[in-house]
């Protein structure tokens, strides 16, 4: 069995830039072939159609992984030009009314599941795409397409180069009794650097002692890339336009077409319950900080830039759990290692690692395995460095298939993640956080890698409701804090000792720390992101701070433009999509409680899960999934239960 090789870097993307044009060309003729064949069925028309697309992505996907990777301009202006080439070729291919008329007169009585889905997944997608709308509405949608994908590409750029751009470099006083670690990480010829870079940007908000010095950082933070501001608004103007040339009120409607969810208000109707449910708990947290800051010699107010310090002490107090006492058992290597072993326990996945080329030398590559069958590949891509966008992720390079020949194709996935990086002298040490990062991520890819569906239009996440492709990863970050999955690698990285199981027990208590105001946070995102794309004109200030008025019990200041940050919205792909994190939970949360009430390694449960849901993919809807790996529909207040909220 062959896998692909990663050999696109910035001396040659430009070959592989050819490589795309080419296939573009190559598709667009594929078409005409296809579309003048005499008799069309599922095996010679919807087929070729499908593995077109996956030709296309396995072209393109190490160019857009380069660019977020590492960085540079010749990696950016390839990816954009090559964007808009793209989206043009989709928009093409989405109102081709030939197309569209041939699936219709497939006949889908002597197809399976997965072909049935496949069809009826094309089809939807085609009237998204505006697929008979009249010719000057199909050119509107096509430039719209177009924009869009260039605004929101400039947006997500603008953030990267703001957050790249900035440094607050400070006196030896104002890292003082901050972890030694942290301390020796922000060391630089000046005295102490600080970015916005996620790990930086933290360290000093969670530990930095000069409150002037953390408002400052804060400041810049919530500042970053003003001019989004302006491409905002275009952006949200643009989806309005394009949700009503396809016949929908607003562009929240057009978004939940693809998604679980049935209306805009019953998103905002079930992030509303939540809210309702957790404010009582929310509001004793707030105060408990508050007073235990007041308790510290602090008399002024509690700001935004206060919260994570305060924070920080008070969960060492109550719950003597600090990043850095647990760092040091968090080993990246051993914890990698220990994830693939209780994955070896759950699911009997085996892992073995790969010598094949990689990007970066901190890259590692493993193959992985089921007693009774090849699974795929995942390249892990977890230290930050200079150039690697923000943030942690799964992508797809390969999806499984049946290819044109008749046999398998595996899949290939990445896992990025921006963790502290190795010094000479230290190893990359997690936060207990980054270890939930890392577990997450791996949900996603097992979803991506398990599948055993042979159409590639729904294999793995592809296919799969936006709303419902979080499940298996919040599933899996779940396990991160159990005592019999820390027993598998939390090490001390000098002395090998296993961690203390006072020292679990406390990590697992913490968990929940002020899991309300945290779940207030997230439905504040959610909300706003619902409400701004269910009218248009819209005042996106006004709507923010409206939404804080209703759900946050924490004013950031005026100057807190959250919203110039937003990326998974404006750049990403959750526009009106960003309550999927909650509603996935749900289901997530009520799997976790099936496995951890019945013996967390269950092979029976193991099995129903690894077979109605991983390996299912997107062949089905998500609720049929969970209800055949359940057997029942899903409990609501398993959410609830999970946080610790009453």
């Amino acid at each position: 069995m062959s896998f692909p090789q990663f050999l696109v870097n910035d001396e040659n993307i430009e070959q592989q830039k050819e490589l795309v044009l080419q296939t573009l060309q190559n598709n667009r003729k594929k078409i005409d072939d296809l579309l003048a064949l005499p008799q069309k069925d599922y095996e010679n028309f919807v087929r070729p159609l499908q593995l077109m697309e996956e030709e296309l992505g396995f072209c393109f996907s190490p160019i857009a992984h380069l660019n977020y990777v590492k960085n540079s301009e010749k990696t950016e202006k390839i990816y954009n030009d090559l964007i808009v080439e793209i989206s043009r070729y989709h928009t093409e291919l989405g109102q081709n009314e030939a197309i569209y008329e041939a699936l219709r007169q497939i006949d889908t009585k002597p197809l399976n599941q997965e072909q049935k889905k496949v069809i009826e997944d094309l089809l939807l997608e085609f009237r998204l795409s505006g697929v008979g709308l009249k010719e000057e509405k199909k050119q509107e949608l096509k430039k719209i397409n177009i924009e869009l994908s260039e605004l929101t590409s400039a947006f997500a750029q603008n953030l990267l180069k703001a957050t790249d751009s900035y440094e607050m470099i400070v006196d030896e006083k104002d890292v003082e009794g901050m972890p030694e670690s942290l301390i020796e990480a922000a060391k630089c010829e000046k005295g102490y650097r600080f970015t916005l870079k996620q790990p930086s940007y933290i360290a000093y908000m969670s530990y930095g002692p000069n409150r002037q010095k953390r408002q400052e950082l804060y400041k810049a933070y919530v500042t970053r890339a003003p001019e989004n501001e302006e491409l905002i608004q275009k952006i949200l103007e643009l989806r309005n336009k394009k949700a009503n040339i396809l016949g929908y009120a607003n562009y929240a409607q057009l978004s939940l077409a693809t998604k679980m969810a049935t209306s805009p208000e019953e998103v905002v109707e079930f992030l509303r319950e939540l809210a309702q449910k957790s404010k009582n708990q929310a509001e004793k947290e707030l105060e408990e900080l508050r007073q235990f800051a007041k308790a510290h010699g602090f008399n002024e107010d509690l700001q935004a830039y206060d919260i994570a310090y305060w924070s920080e002490k008070l969960k060492k107090a109550k719950y003597s759990v600090d990043d850095e006492e647990y760092k040091p058992y968090f080993e990246k290597n051993a914890t990698v290692e220990g994830l693939f072993e209780f994955l070896h326990r759950l699911f009997k996945l085996e892992f073995t690692k790969v010598d094949t080329p990689v990007w970066h030398e901190s890259v590692s590559c493993y193959e992985i395995r089921l007693p009774e069958r090849l699974v795929g590949r995942v390249y892990m891509d977890l230290e930050a460095r200079e150039g690697k966008r923000g943030g942690a992720w799964m992508d797809e390079w390969v999806k499984h298939h049946m290819d044109e020949k008749g046999e398998i194709v595996y899949p290939v996935a990445y896992i990025v993640a921006n963790f502290a990086p190795s010094s000479d002298n230290v190893p990359s040490l997690l936060r207990p956080d980054d270890v939930v990062t890392l577990f997450h991520e791996m949900g996603h890819a097992l979803h991506h890698l398990l599948s055993t569906v042979k159409e590639p239009a729904v294999s793995g996440i592809a296919g799969v409701e936006w709303d419902a492709v979080e499940f298996p990863s919040q599933f899996l970050e779940n396990f991160a804090y159990e005592e019999e999955v820390l027993a598998l690698f939390a090490r001390h990285y000098k002395s090998g000792e296993a961690m203390p199981r006072e020292m679990m027990q406390r990590l697992k208590e913490a968990k929940n720390f002020q899991s309300a105001l945290a779940m207030l946070r997230q439905l504040e995102f959610g909300l706003f992101d619902m409400l701004i794309h269910m009218r248009y004109p819209v005042d996106v200030q006004e709507v923010l701070d409206s939404v804080r008025d209703e759900v946050s019990l924490i004013k950031p200041p005026a100057y807190n433009k959250f919203q110039w940050g937003f990326g998974h919205i404006f750049a990403g792909g959750y526009a009106a999509g960003y309550y999927s994190y909650k509603w996935a939970e749900v289901l997530s949360a009520d799997a976790f409680f099936m496995f951890v009430d019945n013996g967390i390694y269950n092979d029976e449960i193991a099995e129903s899960y690894l077979q109605e849901v991983l390996c299912k993919g997107g062949s089905r809807g998500a609720m049929e999934s969970f209800e055949a790996f359940a057997k029942r529909k899903p409990d609501s207040d398993a959410l609830l239960k999970l946080c610790g909220i009453v």
